[in-house]
């Protein structure tokens, strides 16, 4: 890091002015007292004073002073703080405390962004090795029981082979959520925009999910009857698969005979907000918050049982913001929760008709 120096003459001619200002005086005094007072050796001791206390002061001011300020910024350069890159040096201890005082409570924050950041990917390694280790060792304990001779007993080969075949679905099923997941949140999963029926493209996930729903007596319906297309614009398929991974999470977590609703309402001019409701647990407060966190599950023990990736918030987070919409959660603990999104709609509302 180079340094320039500011030099700074004002203390060394203040301090000279009162070392001058005391000692005339006194030499006035004493000599008013013992000798023949004259103005002209009380000017000349007076110059004679101020200048060599002026260059004592300012020498030492350089040395010192300047010195252990000029330590001060070296340590705090070591941090590589860009603050203090190419910035001069000052005697002003106000400046310079409050310099340093702003560098350490940025250095604080970012220390603490980066112990979360360090704890949060300390858990998401621990819940991908999790989510990873259970349909592996699932495949592997299928085959080790068929290699050991279970193969013989036709019956036991095919259950075996199919939930081996079950355990390595669920593989691929993982492995494609975090790929999808990876390259939302670099930007490279390009979206192909186009103008769509959501009206439609509910119903056909409604359709896809009916046979999952009815294993819980769970009713997938609309909030009312939609007798008119409701043209959007968006990547028709990753909005599809927002809507079916927002109604599988209200399955997944809904109560037995409850229901899951959709509807969807104008929310500007420009803007429309589709909502899916459902009457489930519902979710406590605190973890609301790290909903849309990769792998986080409300219940830990109970989610899994239900399969998935672990992922599905998660993607439909990064597929709505790369829409540039936005997504909501309300949810009570005991009641229900709410997921909503918006969407621009079509301009011409004619053409919705």
């Amino acid at each position: 890091m180079t340094i320039n120096f500011k030099k700074t003459y004002r203390f060394a001619v203040k301090s000279s002015l009162y070392i001058t200002f005391f000692s005339t005086v006194l030499v006035g005094f004493l000599t008013h007292l013992f000798f023949k007072f004259s103005y002209q050796f009380c000017l000349v001791f007076a110059f004679c004073i101020a200048v060599f206390s002026f260059i004592v002061l300012q020498y030492r001011v350089e040395r010192f002073i300047y010195k252990k300020v000029k330590k001060i910024y070296d340590d705090v350069a070591l941090l590589e703080s860009s603050t203090f890159m190419n910035q001069p040096i000052t005697t002003d201890m106000a400046t310079l405390t409050r310099e340093v005082k702003k560098f350490a409570t940025d250095k604080k924050l970012e220390i603490e962004t980066l112990k979360v950041r360090e704890e949060y990917r300390r858990e998401f390694l621990g819940n991908v090795s999790h989510e990873l280790k259970t349909p592996l060792f699932m495949v592997q304990g299928y085959l080790s029981t068929l290699l050991d001779g279970a193969m013989n007993d036709k019956t036991i080969r095919k259950k075996y082979l199919e939930r081996a075949e079950k355990g390595v679905e669920r593989l691929i099923y993982i492995v494609q959520d975090l790929d999808m997941i990876s390259k939302l949140e670099i930007g490279e999963l390009n979206l192909e925009i186009t103008q769509f029926d959501i009206v439609k493209l509910i119903q056909n996930v409604f359709d896809l999910l009916e046979m999952k729903a009815s294993k819980k007596d769970i009713i997938l319906m609309f909030d009312m009857k939609y007798s008119i297309p409701i043209m959007v614009i968006g990547d028709q398929e990753k909005i599809q698969q927002v809507v079916m991974n927002l109604i599988v999470n209200s399955i997944k977590y809904g109560e037995k005979k409850g229901t899951t609703e959709v509807s969807i309402e104008d929310l500007t001019e420009e803007k429309l907000i589709v909502r899916v409701t459902d009457n489930g647990e519902g979710i406590v407060k605190k973890n609301i918050s790290r909903l849309f966190e990769r792998f986080y599950r409300v219940d830990k023990s109970g989610a899994r049982t239900e399969g998935g990736s672990g992922l599905g918030l998660a993607i439909v987070k990064h597929i709505i913001e790369a829409h540039d919409e936005k997504i909501y959660v309300d949810s009570t603990y005991g009641v229900g929760s709410e997921f909503s999104f918006t969407l621009q709609k079509v301009k011409n509302k004619k053409k919705q008709l």
